[in-house]
């Protein structure tokens, strides 16, 4: 059966033929997503090849959906599944992203809109399992841990340096550089700080609906440092804050973990474990972007290649623990030479 024809399958038999299918711009995913408008309005169908395999109750995206919703993390609505063709049939908020909405605030507003965002975060990572549904359960057994941090830092040797850079490093520094990578994970690797972490929280991620912040792709959420995600954010790819800004939203994230009680840092070792994540956060990104350039094809990601590389520098200049890193990956970083 045609794509079009299954989607028709989740409305009323007397809405099919009216149905307008229209395709929306995905994510770096394998997903493919539409927006149905019927009689009665607007949806959001998400085709996931992986669904058609997987039990609902072991399917992460409807174990996370249901998770946030029940902890007060607007999300989504679900209307409707068909597994068999790998539908999902969400409510539509619309198409304004956080990061469309940037350019349009003063710097008060903006504060204040990340602000509202951060308090959502902590929401998030305030989450802790349920034993009264032990479903949840996938996303806490999944974390940060050194074997998930080398498999990012991996794939962007792989992707970046043996890629889209290739011949910038020979491979005697690619072997020390990994060697560096790997120091920084066991840095990271500070399990009694781990909360619950979205995974992948970043403008393109937070739609305003409403004016309210509703969150999307969260499927991989897994548990790590509660830096992990605030460095999504405020390191983002796709948009760059600020810096004085960035400064102010550290520290309200850190003094709202410690009035939720979700860490025992202090202040400094917050900062100091902020920019080793942030580090680590970019440089797996920009593993992404290059393998969506180089192997599947799609340039959209392209220019935040040098925007996202753009950040290493001052991690860099901050931190002793990244100076050998940094002066191994100086043939990469926007603005300085060897």
């Amino acid at each position: 059966m045609e794509l079009p024809e299954s989607i028709r399958l989740l409305f009323p038999p007397e809405e099919r033929a009216q149905l307008d299918i229209r395709t929306i711009k995905g994510d770096a995913s394998n997903r493919q997503y539409f927006r149905v408008t019927s009689p009665r309005g607007a949806s959001v169908v998400c085709a996931d090849p992986a669904f058609r395999d997987a039990a609902p109750e072991n399917y992460p995206f409807l174990i996370v959906r249901d998770l946030f919703d029940r902890h007060g993390v607007r999300v989504p609505a679900l209307l409707g599944v068909a597994r068999e063709h790998g539908l999902l049939r969400l409510e539509d908020c619309g198409d304004l992203m956080l990061q469309d909405e940037i350019p349009m605030l003063d710097r008060d507003r903006l504060a204040a809109r990340y602000r509202q965002i951060i308090d959502l975060l902590v929401r998030i990572q305030s989450i802790r399992p349920d034993e009264k549904t032990p479903d949840t359960a996938i996303s806490f057994s999944l974390a940060f841990d050194k074997e998930k941090l080398m498999f990012e830092f991996d794939f962007f040797i792989e992707h970046a340096l043996r890629g889209y850079f290739a011949e910038r490093l020979d491979g005697r520094a690619i072997a020390e550089l990994r060697g560096e990578f790997l120091a920084i994970a066991r840095l990271l690797v500070l399990p009694e700080h781990f909360v619950l972490n979205h995974r992948d929280f970043h403008s393109r991620n937070i739609m305003l609906f409403g004016d309210e912040p509703v969150v999307i792709d969260f499927q991989d959420a897994r548990i790590g440092l509660p830096q992990y995600d605030a460095a999504s954010l405020l390191r983002d790819s796709y948009v760059r804050l600020d810096p004085y800004l960035v400064e102010e939203l550290k520290r309200y994230h850190f003094e709202r973990l410690r009035e939720a009680g979700l860490t025992t840092m202090d202040e400094a070792e917050y900062l100091r474990l902020f920019d080793l994540m942030a580090f680590q956060r970019n440089v797996k990104a920009v593993g992404t972007f290059c393998y969506q350039t180089t192997i599947i094809g799609n340039r959209a990601f392209e220019p935040s290649i040098e925007a996202t590389l753009g950040y290493l520098r001052a991690y860099i200049d901050a931190r002793p623990e990244l100076a050998v890193a940094g002066h191994l990956l100086e043939p990469l970083i926007p603005g300085t030479s060897r």
